[in-house]
Parts: C-alpha cells; sequence; structure tokens
C-alpha cells in the first residue's frame, strides 16, 4: 500500500501515523506539505493527522482545508480514494465538505485526553476490518473540539447506511449518539477522533490500534 501523510503548521501526530502505517505495510508513507499542489502518483491512501493545523485559530480545520493540498485530497477522494482523519484530521474533513456534520466544543467546555474504551461499530469497511463488530477497543483521545453534531435526519441515515464506525463506552465530549468516528458514503474517507496510532506499540501503552494499522493496509489492497 502506497500512503501519504498531509502535514500542516501545528500537526503533531504526523510521525506517528507515518509510523504506524510503515508498520503495517513496510513501506514508509511519504510526507506532504500543505502548501504542495498535488499528491505523489500512485497513492492509495492519504492520511490527514492529528494536532492543532494553524494552531486551531478560526474553527478548527476551517485553514487547514483550504490549503493548496486539500484540493488534491478532495479530487483523490472524488476518484474512489481512501482517505484518513484523525482527531483535527476529522475536522479537517468536515470542513472540506468530505464527511457530514459537526465537530464542535466539548460539552463540558474542557480539553480532554485519556484513554478511551470504544466499540466498533461496523466492520464493513477497509479502516474497521481488522476488528470484529460491537468489539470494545481502549483508544486513547485529546481534543478539545471532538463533540459530533449530527441532526436527526443525518443520524438516521448513518445509522441505516452502517457507517458510524466507532462509539463511545463512555462518551467524554457530548458526541451525538456516542459517535467517535463515521465513513462516506463510499465508504472509503473515515473520520475519527481517537487516536490510533498512540495505540500502536506495548511502549505506548497498549496496542489496540494495531489491528487498525494492519487491516487498513490488507483492506485497501482488497479494495474494500
Amino acid at each position: 500500500m502506497k500512503a501519504a501523510v498531509i502535514v500542516f503548521p501545528g500537526s503533531n501526530c504526523d510521525r506517528d501515523m507515518a509510523v504506524g502505517l510503515e508498520r503495517a505495510t513496510g513501506r514508509a508513507p511519504q510526507m506532504v506539505w500543505h502548501k504542495d499542489a498535488s499528491l505523489p502518483e500512485g497513492l492509495d491512501l492519504v492520511a490527514i493527522p492529528g494536532g492543532f493545523s494553524f494552531g486551531d485559530y478560526l474553527r478548527c480545520g476551517a485553514i487547514a482545508a483550504r490549503a493548496p493540498i486539500m484540493r488534491s485530497v478532495v479530487d483523490f477522494a472524488a476518484r474512489g480514494g481512501h482517505v484518513l482523519g484523525v482527531c483535527n484530521g476529522f475536522q479537517v474533513l468536515i470542513e472540506a465538505g468530505l464527511l457530514p456534520g459537526a465537530l464542535m466544543r466539548n460539552a463540558q467546555l474542557k480539553y480532554v485526553c485519556k484513554v478511551t474504551p470504544l466499540r466498533v461499530a461496523t466492520n464493513d469497511s477497509a479502516f474497521t476490518c481488522g476488528y470484529t463488530r460491537n468489539q470494545r477497543i481502549d483508544i486513547p483521545i485529546a481534543h478539545h473540539d471532538g463533540n459530533y453534531l449530527a441532526e436527526p435526519a443525518l443520524l438516521d441515515r448513518l445509522r441505516g447506511e452502517d457507517r458510524i464506525a466507532f462509539t463511545y463506552e463512555q462518551n467524554p465530549n457530548g458526541s451525538t449518539a456516542d459517535i467517535a468516528g463515521i465513513l462516506s458514503e463510499n465508504r472509503r474517507i473515515l473520520g475519527m477522533m481517537p487516536h490510533p496510532e498512540r495505540a500502536n506499540d506495548p511502549a505506548l501503552g497498549g496496542t489496540d490500534g494495531a489491528p487498525f494499522f494492519a487491516g487498513l493496509a490488507e483492506g485497501v489492497m482488497a479494495g474494500a
């Protein structure tokens, strides 16, 4: 699998994301600067990592979503490419119009950083095929604006189309229906607030994120 990781000023999980992808694929992803006008050729996956792009100035992800490279990311997604956004990356995907809904301030208006139990709501995607449906996993979160808001019609659509990827067991931020991650209509774009790349090695305190990357590498190459 050939992958790229987009880097913005303020990204701080780009290296962790690259390590997770390289361990799963045996191939180092290409790091792509936000001012680049185009993506490398032949990519299978584009990953937008967590952090605080542009210092979270204005709305989180709003400036990054308008960076030059994002035009190519949107085009890549339109051609059926796989795109992953984690934490700030999820915010960028929503701001770029690649995923529906909104990410608001946490309900308690405080930054939350802790390991959080999740449920795998569906394993029918390249991003979640490394798990079993309804599997419980422990994945870190670290965000101030992770409160996913979906109006009733959107929530019904996400549920009806099996597009809720992960849910919180103990909702840390007020997200609608405990949603921690969602899929696009074609199931090739995932946005999630928890950080699987921070649970990818025993030295980090957990390995529940390792099947995420292993399954992703297998699922993308299988065309899931």
